[in-house]
């Protein structure tokens, strides 16, 4: 689907312009807005009609592409990458931004650039604000959709690590740490290269404009900063439970094998002791004994308290 949103120099509202009419009645808009919302194969050709470079029309069409900036004649090319709520994979949006209009391209539902087009369909300033005010809403609406996911990340990692560890939940705790793991490595793969482009339009005055204008960029890049700021923060606090989960694992493990130790070395002289009086030779002076069966009974009791008494003396027995 192609849509088109344009504002006259009178100041009157367009939204049913015919793409093949822009041209005839641009001398006429004070600015007008192409989106191409996940077009057909022949709409998308209608990039050729506009007279775009072929470089950045493969880009458009070739998905994915990486964060980035092109500077042609007299428009700029963006590549952006929103990210899926559900699965945190990335949805290309691709901008063409010209002095008198903006070009949107995505073959996927883009909310951030329906909450930009109701916007600049609903403000009453709308005609004055121009191409780069609508880049800017669009990049200040992608930084915006970050937030709570990140947040939703922070907090899991805050549940898992407050949460008492339990022996036999730990192996869910840590698959459910590590998932979020590889959930901060999408968000950061998209966040890193999105914060680098803000950062190059804030510093050229051909891309941001000066004063006010640039301000808009500048709040963006303060917010992809904060974003970047509590990707890393969480990524060091997962590193944090999961050394501190193989700490404690390692500690239980150690734990049972000095019981079981202590356990075996405490049967190792009552085995010894059985195993003599097992060997049945004809020639043995306690086996007549009429008492012996007791008295070795007893040796091997007054054995095993008194090493389990000397181990415990020396600490080997683990409190949990």
């Amino acid at each position: 689907m192609i849509r088109i949103l344009a504002y006259s120099k009178s100041g009157e509202l367009h939204e049913d312009l015919p793409l093949n009419e822009i041209k005839q009645k641009r001398s006429e808009l004070a600015w007008y807005w192409v989106d191409f919302n996940k077009p057909t194969k022949k709409e998308a050709e209608e990039l050729y009609q506009m007279g775009f470079h072929e470089l950045a029309i493969q880009d458009c069409l070739h998905l994915q592409q990486r964060t980035k900036l092109d500077d042609y004649e007299d428009y700029h090319f963006f590549v952006l990458n929103a990210i899926d709520q559900k699965n945190l994979r990335p949805k290309e949006i691709d901008i063409f931004q010209h002095q008198q209009y903006v070009v949107t391209f995505h073959y996927k539902e883009q909310p951030e650039i329906d909450a930009v087009w109701d916007c600049m369909k609903k403000d009453s300033n709308a005609q004055s604000l121009g191409s780069r005010y609508i880049c800017y809403k669009i990049m200040d609406k992608v930084a915006d959709s970050f937030f709570p996911l990140a947040e939703k990340l922070e907090d899991r990692i805050t549940a898992i690590g407050v949460r008492p560890e339990v022996t036999g939940r730990m192996q869910k705790q840590m698959n459910e740490l590590f998932h979020i793991r590889r959930s901060l490595l999408r968000l950061r793969h998209v966040i890193w290269p999105f914060r680098d482009l803000v950062f190059r339009i804030t510093q050229s005055e051909h891309l941001s404009g000066k004063g006010e204008e640039r301000r808009y960029y500048m709040d963006v890049y303060d917010y992809l900063l904060k974003l970047s700021t509590m990707i890393d923060s969480s990524r060091d606090m997962t590193s944090d439970i999961r050394d501190n989960h193989i700490s404690l694992n390692s500690n239980r493990m150690n734990s049972i094998m000095m019981t079981l130790t202590v356990i075996t070395t405490i049967f190792m002289p009552l085995t010894f002791i059985a195993g003599i009086y097992g060997m049945n030779f004809e020639y043995m002076p306690e086996l007549k004994w009429h008492y012996g069966y007791f008295f070795v009974l007893g040796c091997m009791f007054a054995i095993s308290i008194g090493m389990f008494l000397w181990f415990k003396h020396k600490g080997w027995f683990f409190k949990e």
